[in-house]
């Protein structure tokens, strides 16, 4: 691992790829709630469902990186604090990158299971299963727990970081901001 100058800040590479997946999950979350505004077999429904499938994609290729960026650049020290608190941060990071590596495979199965091609930004994705319109349904019921469970996982991250801002009053929501960033002592 390489150390950087200033250890209580994640590196500027895991940081711009903790942000931008930020973005993409959100967008992942809203096209496939959006496409409830629209009747289905309608062009903008269909749109929204195909943005879906390529930022889910997307979330995939970028946790990869995210992992990358991490065995690179080491993370900045643990704060010191209750056992259950570190129990739970781990926990529910981990949670969350066994998400955004299972959600798109999950995805990816659903859309090879159903015979319908895998898209991705103009490319077609080879299937991972033949059609099987039992494993589909099957899949797509996982699918869609794993989506409620990672609402509540997004929750519970994004609390966290604001119960340690403002209740806790520590430096822990500044490790993801880059060091040059101007922020209070």
């Amino acid at each position: 691992m390489m150390t950087r100058k200033n250890s209580d800040t994640y590196s500027l590479p895991s940081i711009i790829l903790h942000w931008l997946m930020a973005l993409v999950v959100v967008a992942v979350y809203a096209a496939i709630e959006l496409r409830e505004f629209w009747p289905k077999g309608s062009e903008p429904r269909a749109a929204l469902k195909h943005w879906h499938f390529m930022l889910g994609l997307s979330v995939f290729g970028l946790v990869w990186l995210r992992i990358l960026a991490r065995l690179i650049w080491s993370a900045p020290a643990r704060l010191k604090e209750p056992r259950w608190r570190n129990l739970t941060a781990k926990t529910t990071h981990f949670a969350l990158y066994v998400l955004m590596i299972g959600m798109p495979i999950a995805g990816w199965i659903i859309l090879s299971a159903e015979g319908r091609s895998i898209p991705f930004f103009g490319l077609e994705l080879p299937p991972l299963t033949a059609p099987n319109d039992a494993l589909a349904e099957e899949i797509e019921d996982l699918h869609g727990l794993g989506g409620t469970i990672g609402y509540w996982l997004i929750g519970l991250h994004a609390a966290a970081s604001l119960f340690h801002h403002y209740i806790l009053k520590d430096r822990i929501l500044f490790r993801m901001r880059h060091a040059s960033s101007p922020h209070p002592a």
